[in-house]
């Protein structure tokens, strides 16, 4: 009796449909809390069009919240080497390593997105 596990028929739903109908259901996973799911839906997304910021951050997003930090990490900074200026990835960037407790590292990256977003310290 073969007992090896046949992956495709588990990876089809997630792969299935356009990229638009990929995205919308990838957005129904994250908001249900389904980060996971929606982190297999993204990635096919994100493989599919790299240059695409929106697929990407949701993905580092669905990354964090499902604890895998290193690919939360390894995405954001995908995002800050293609768009140095953007502020939400270089603010999810540090938490992502604050949660890392790698809190040296961080603190740039929270700095840079506050000023970013225009939160300058009121003298």
């Amino acid at each position: 009796m073969d007992t090896t596990y046949d992956t495709t028929y588990d990876t089809a739903y997630y792969d299935q449909g356009t990229a638009a109908e990929r995205w919308a259901r990838a957005q129904l996973f994250f908001d249900a809390k389904d980060y996971a799911g929606a982190a297999r839906v993204l990635a096919g997304l994100v493989e599919e069009a790299p240059e695409q910021t929106g697929p990407r951050l949701l993905l580092a997003r669905s990354y964090y919240h499902s604890a895998q930090l290193r690919r939360a990490e390894a995405e954001l900074r995908e995002v800050i080497e293609r768009d140095p200026v953007e502020h939400y990835a270089r603010l999810m960037l540090g938490r992502t390593l604050q949660r890392q407790a790698r809190h040296e590292e961080a603190e740039p990256h929270l700095r840079i997105a506050s000023a970013l977003a225009g939160d300058f310290p009121q003298e």
